[in-house]
């Protein structure tokens, strides 16, 4: 029980940090809106609505195990334990982030964590089957979770990293956000078949839909999949519905959504129906529950405040990392 109200604290986190992210990003953008300006300067992608899919799957990963993600990946930074001041610092470009600020927010890696993000669609696949081969070769029992989008199931490292990882039956976990857009276009009109689950059989591997974004369900096809690939049975494809409440980017004029169609996700919050799952079953108290929203605002507010302390970086860092000295 303490370990479905510690899923709920890190859904709550990841809801007020992208919530104030969505809010500091304005910040220097107006009256006239530019990406480049601003206290958070390029692009921004939020994940609030999709949190089950992050909390529901890394709940079920030790320190040492590989998380590679998409552009759109705080919840899962957040979810597999990547600092906050640090993660914020760097979205927000400044030296002390996670890569000196250079990375922003789509490239964020933490190797205390084994955390790494891209801003290339299908990025990730490639990297997390070379993580597994490594544990395999190693005797190791990690194992390596790589999340994309649906639209990244169509990219080809999708196609051969699941071809791979089947081939040398890898400890890999392949989970497709199911958020019924690829940036605006709808998943029927670019994808050849209902659920992307289904292509795993053409890899001879397990294919598992998990519709309706609920954290619980999540989990438990989440712990299955990861289970079998640390017992040496190899790699499966998990496919999760969700829905993200903000647009494919901030800025988005969502002109390609139905009317209705975003608050419609709003009525059905994946965190507002596991909190009243909690109440129902006596496993969180509404003092509880108060006690966590305070917490996780505190947090939140301290990780801002860091970062907005902290320095830009200065113009002569401009080549430190890039260079390897000989």
């Amino acid at each position: 029980m303490d370990n479905l109200v510690t899923m709920y604290r890190t859904m709550c986190l990841i809801r007020r940090y992208e919530d104030q992210l969505a809010e500091i990003y304005t910040e220097g953008k107006t009256p006239l809106f530019s990406i480049a300006a601003g206290t958070i300067p390029g692009e921004m992608h939020l994940a609030a609505g999709q949190e089950p899919v992050a909390v529901g799957v890394i709940s079920h990963l030790k320190q040492d195990d590989v998380v590679t993600a998409p552009h759109r990946p705080h919840h899962f930074a957040i979810a597999k334990g990547v600092d906050l001041r640090l993660m914020t610092a760097e979205i927000f470009g400044r030296r002390t982030g996670l890569s000196r600020g250079k990375g922003g927010h789509m490239h964020l890696f933490d190797p205390q964590t084994h955390f790494s993000c891209s801003g290339i669609v299908g990025a990730g696949f490639p990297p997390a089957v070379g993580a597994a081969l490594a544990f395999s070769r190693q005797g190791r029992d990690n194992v390596a979770v790589a999340f994309a989008g649906e639209g990244a199931a169509n990219q080809g490292t999708f196609h051969e990293s699941l071809n791979l990882a089947a081939l040398w039956k890898v400890p890999v976990v392949f989970v497709i956000e199911d958020n019924h857009y690829a940036i605006s276009v709808p998943k029927e009109q670019s994808t050849a078949v209902a659920h992307n689950s289904d292509r795993a059989q053409a890899y001879g591997i397990p294919g598992v839909y998990v519709a309706g974004n609920d954290v619980l369900a999540i989990s438990e096809a989440a712990e299955e999949a990861i289970n079998r690939a640390r017992q040496g049975q190899g790699p499966t494809l998990l496919e999760i519905e969700t829905t993200r409440l903000y647009g494919h980017f901030q800025g988005d004029a969502e002109a390609y959504l139905h009317a209705g169609e975003k608050e419609s996700w709003r009525q059905l919050d994946p965190i507002a129906r596991f909190r009243s799952y909690l109440l129902e079953h006596h496993t969180l108290s509404e003092d509880e529950d108060q006690t966590i929203q305070r917490e996780v605002e505190e947090r939140v507010e301290d990780a801002v405040k860091f970062a907005r302390e902290s320095l830009e970086p200065d113009v002569g860092e401009a080549y430190r990392d890039v260079f390897v000295e000989s």
